[in-house]
């Protein structure tokens, strides 16, 4: 924190005199006496004033869990899906995580019913809550699983071009499951990654390092 000092008779006028600086209630300062000053002989010669340290306390953010569990809740009750939604708030995010029946019916195909839910929270709060922040929604640790899926799809067809030599084109992936195939190769240095086509659900290519500019002959991945 950011402390000045001020001077006042009274530790009252001091403390006042910080407030109309901060332009803030007494409730909002962190306040430090540094001294209690002395009225002086026959309390009129030599008596020296109060002096303070003040600064603004930080302001605690209101958590923004409960808006979003029942922001999820509502829009699972509108699919007629009774689930129990567990969730935590970090420090730039929160996660709900989802307990239900039937899990499979809200991951959906290649988890896009679980990605419509976690974009629609993500878009009801921010405009509720006049603010951005990130929400991630799972079910059953259903994203780590698809995560360890990535990798293991990525090292599998990365091996399979370095064998044949050739370009592999992977089927198409929104944004953050291609980021995870191109981590999972970039230390590779005998392979490159790129993605490409149109729209937010891209194709990756894998072809070998070795060969300059881009493949003319692509084989898709099987």
């Amino acid at each position: 924190m950011n402390f000045l000092e001020f001077e006042g008779k009274t530790a009252e006028e001091a403390i006042d005199h910080a407030c109309v600086h901060f332009q803030v209630p007494q409730d909002r300062l962190e306040i430090e006496i540094i001294s209690l000053g002395s009225s002086g002989i026959f309390g009129l010669i030599g008596g020296r004033k109060v002096k303070i340290r003040a600064a603004l306390k930080p302001e605690t953010e209101t958590s923004l869990l409960p808006q979003a569990t029942e922001i999820l809740d509502q829009l699972l009750q509108k699919m007629n899906e009774a689930c129990k939604i567990n969730g935590a708030q970090e420090e730039d995010q929160i996660k709900l995580c989802i307990e239900g029946d039937d899990p499979g019916l809200l991951i959906g195909k290649q988890g896009q019913t679980l990605e419509a839910l976690q974009y629609l929270v993500t878009k009801i709060l921010a405009k509720q809550a006049k603010k951005k922040t990130k929400v991630v929604i799972d079910i059953e640790s259903y994203r780590e699983r698809h995560e360890q899926a990535l990798i293991d799809m990525a090292l599998k067809y990365g091996d399979k071009v370095k064998r044949i030599g050739k370009p592999l084109t992977l089927s198409p992936m929104n944004a953050h499951d291609r980021r995870i195939i191109h981590l999972a190769l970039q230390t590779d240095k005998e392979l490159k990654t790129k993605s490409r086509g149109e729209g937010l659900y891209k194709k990756i290519v894998i072809y070998p390092a070795k060969k300059k500019g881009e493949p003319g002959v692509l084989a898709e991945a099987t």
